[in-house]
């Protein structure tokens, strides 16, 4: 592959052995393509995030620093929300009073940055797992931002309090409000998204904060983990997501799971994606019911 399938500037075109006439007619014939302004790569290439974060470096201010859900992706985390999962576009921050990229393909920012804040990793300069986890849970929509934060922290890059530290000390940022809030409710434990969404919508609904992945031992003597669970209430709220949790044999199996847990004394209320979003909160009510409470008016 031309440039063994890495990005390249088309000034770069004469160096790899094309004339600017055979560069139009390799992109005219579809075996060039255009990645973002000014940046190629062949089109046998595998288009990925890793691609386009290549391809942006190469046009993008040597100040320029990756950060939220790029930076994530480059610490081994896919935070996007659910409709960016497929989106490539990289995003970046470069310090105020410094010139910032406006091309098309990349988001560019301009904020207060220390340099603090700044690591290099295989030659890309990314923001610290402790200024994205903050950046995520300022600039996110609430549930979204919660799920990434408990991400950051149950792999380990980040600490509940340290994040907590970090933003009583940032002034005048957008969006810190929100995030000193939410990062009162970071859990490590959280083993996915949709738990994070369903803490959130329980907290948010004026309920206790309840524990995540309680260990319990059901009828059969076999070991469980509950997603959520008020322990002294015995109550279980468990997060049905559509991976695991569609096909007849997981129905079956969640069946027979949810039995065996029920007969030690456990309530279990089980929501999906659909019954945390949107307007309609019987997943509330079901678990007010349950806790003898009144759910506060959904509000996102």
């Amino acid at each position: 592959m031309i440039n063994e399938g890495r990005p390249f500037l088309y000034s770069e075109h004469a160096a790899l052995g094309m004339t600017k006439t055979g560069m139009r007619q390799a992109v005219a014939d579809g075996e060039v393509v255009h990645l973002i302004a000014r940046v190629y790569a062949d089109a046998g290439a595998d288009d990925t995030r890793e691609l386009r974060i290549a391809a942006a470096s190469r046009v993008v201010p040597a100040h320029a620093v990756l950060c939220d859900e790029t930076a994530a992706w480059v610490w081994g985390l896919d935070v996007h929300r659910p409709t960016d999962r497929h989106r490539f576009e990289p995003k970046w921050v470069v310090p105020h009073g410094t010139s910032r990229a406006r091309l098309d393909g990349v988001t560019c920012r301009q904020a207060l940055l220390d340099d603090a804040d700044i690591v290099e990793i295989n030659g890309l300069r990314v923001t610290t797992p402790l200024r994205a986890t903050a950046d995520l849970l300022r600039k996110q929509w609430r549930p979204y931002a919660l799920a990434s934060a408990d991400a950051m922290a149950h792999a380990g890059l980040v600490r509940p309090m340290d994040v907590r530290a970090y933003l009583a000390e940032l002034k005048g940022y957008r969006g810190i409000r929100q995030a000193r809030v939410l990062a009162r409710y970071i859990e490590p434990k959280a083993a996915s998204p949709g738990e994070s969404w369903t803490r959130l919508r329980l907290v948010d609904a004026g309920f206790p904060v309840p524990r995540a992945q309680v260990e319990v031992v059901d009828a059969a003597g076999g070991l469980r983990y509950l997603d959520l669970a008020y322990v002294k209430r015995r109550v279980a709220i468990e997060f049905d997501g559509r991976q695991f949790h569609t096909s007849d044999d997981d129905l079956q199996q969640d069946e027979h799971r949810h039995e065996l847990v029920a007969a030690i004394g456990y309530r279990i209320v089980r929501v999906r994606y659909e019954g945390l979003f949107g307007k309609d909160n019987a997943f509330e009510r079901e678990v007010g019911e349950v806790l003898g409470m009144t759910p506060i008016a959904r509000w996102w």
